[in-house]
């Protein structure tokens, strides 16, 4: 993902201007007059959501699975700090198109910053410049370079070997982001015009929870640094808080509780800072504030009720879990494998071949016609076949060597014996037959 990213971000860089009154028209010159430059920008822009995707559902699989448990305290804190600095990367990512909607996303970033006490208009100078010109100029070094070394440093401390490349998975992803960019095109959005009053703009999916809170009118610090700054505390302290000696998170209630709470207050957060009355009446300033009374409200309600359903579901776990393991040892069954002959493996490679040759021809009709998001999602589609062809061959090569070699069945060799070989006696050999006689043998019961 990070390496699909640097590909598309360094094109993109070959027409993109840092430069306030030419970053959005520069943006949309690569969308709509560049060859190929609207699948370029819609895969940079989805693959930098399916990246932070991808960290959260990473981070919180090695949450409850208890992985940090195994002397991995430094991999967990790394892991952490490295999706911070993947949202970072993203956020700075596009607010560099300057368009309405990141000016609003800058403009908050640099309040909340301001808002730190003592080192706060440092930090704010420092990372923001002293204007808009400074801004682009200064997230655009941020984008293309110090975020990105950052990560590769802790890439490096995070993954010291367990990177992997693997040709099916990275077309199956690329495929995926190629289909999201069919589906969801990517917006432009309206450029950013200091004269021109701003419409209602909402920032993008991961950062609208913190949003949420910033409506609520409270001090930016509390609301916007010093929340964000807990829970990411919350998450660094982690290994060190757990202190239950096993790993499954049906045998650790109260930190799978913790965990499922903060995701049920993360996607309440997250809708709340999406939704705005449609109600046009009512003034916009009043449209964009949220009551503080019922977000706290509901994110303290939040607390009991994932408590409540994290315990019923560990124990709900662990009894089906008993009772599985009880029908197991009382009728055990036998899973067999999947088995491809030859020949269907064969006939589906046939088909999947076909049917990749029909795709590129409708993706290069729907390329001359123009329809460049059918031509995207075509794409995607020709790229996860593609990785269901490479795995289903290799599947099939792996089964092969699997397969067991029919024995060898022993050839008869004509063995030669001399006379001499033989030894001369002329006693019989002692044998349990019988020797043959006319006189049956005495039994009981019976007279001679």
């Amino acid at each position: 993902m990070f390496i699909t990213l640097g590909v598309t971000g360094a094109l993109l860089m070959f027409y993109y201007e840092p430069i306030m009154t030419r970053s959005w028209d520069s943006v949309a010159f690569i969308n709509n007059e560049v060859p190929f430059g609207f699948h370029i920008r819609n895969l940079h822009y989805h693959g930098s959501n399916a990246m932070v995707m991808l960290a959260i559902l990473h981070m919180y699989y090695q949450y409850f699975s208890g992985r940090y448990k195994i002397r991995n305290e430094v991999l967990w804190v790394t892991g952490v700090i490295l999706g911070t600095v993947t949202i970072l990367e993203a956020f700075t990512g596009y607010d560099i198109i300057f368009s309405e909607r990141a000016e609003l996303a800058i403009s908050i970033a640099a309040s909340l910053t301001n808002s730190i006490p003592v080192a706060g208009p440092m930090i704010r100078e420092l990372a923001f410049g002293a204007g808009f010109h400074d801004f682009v100029l200064r997230f655009y070094a941020q984008h293309v370079f110090i975020l990105p070394v950052v990560m590769l440093g802790l890439m490096a401390v995070h993954f010291p070997r367990f990177l992997v490349f693997d040709v099916p998975m990275v077309m199956a992803v690329c495929g995926a982001m190629c289909l999201a960019g069919g589906v969801f095109p990517v917006d432009l959005g309206f450029k950013f015009e200091p004269t021109v009053p701003p419409g209602i703009t909402v920032p993008e999916w991961y950062l609208t929870a913190l949003y949420a809170f910033l409506r609520t009118q409270y001090d930016k610090f509390l609301t916007g640094v010093l929340w964000p700054g807990l829970f990411i505390a919350v998450l660094l302290l982690t290994p060190f808080l757990d202190r239950y000696k096993k790993f499954s998170w049906k045998d650790r209630p109260w930190i799978t509780a913790f965990g499922i709470t903060g995701i049920a207050q993360i996607l309440v957060t997250t809708y709340w800072g999406f939704y705005i009355p449609p109600d046009t009446t009512i003034p916009l300033v009043e449209r964009l504030v949220i009551d503080p009374i019922n977000l706290y409200l509901v994110m303290i309600l939040l607390v009991p009720l994932s408590f409540g359903f994290t315990l019923m579901m560990i124990h709900l776990a662990k009894d089906a879990e008993r009772k599985a393991k009880l029908a197991k040892e009382n009728a055990p069954k036998k899973v067999s494998g999947i088995n491809l002959s030859v020949k269907w493996t064969n006939w589906m490679l046939v088909g999947l071949l076909a049917f990749q040759v029909f795709l590129n021809i409708a993706a290069y009709n729907a390329f001359l016609s123009g329809m460049n998001n059918v031509n995207l999602w075509i794409t995607g589609v020709i790229l996860i076949t593609f990785a269901g062809f490479f795995h289903l061959y290799r599947y099939a090569m792996a089964q092969s060597k699997n397969i067991p070699k029919p024995p060898k069945f022993p050839t008869t060799k004509k063995i030669e014996t001399s006379q001499e070989s033989l030894p001369k006696t002329d006693v019989l050999p002692k044998t349990d037959v019988l020797p043959k006689t006319d006189v049956l043998p005495k039994t009981s019961g019976e007279k001679p």
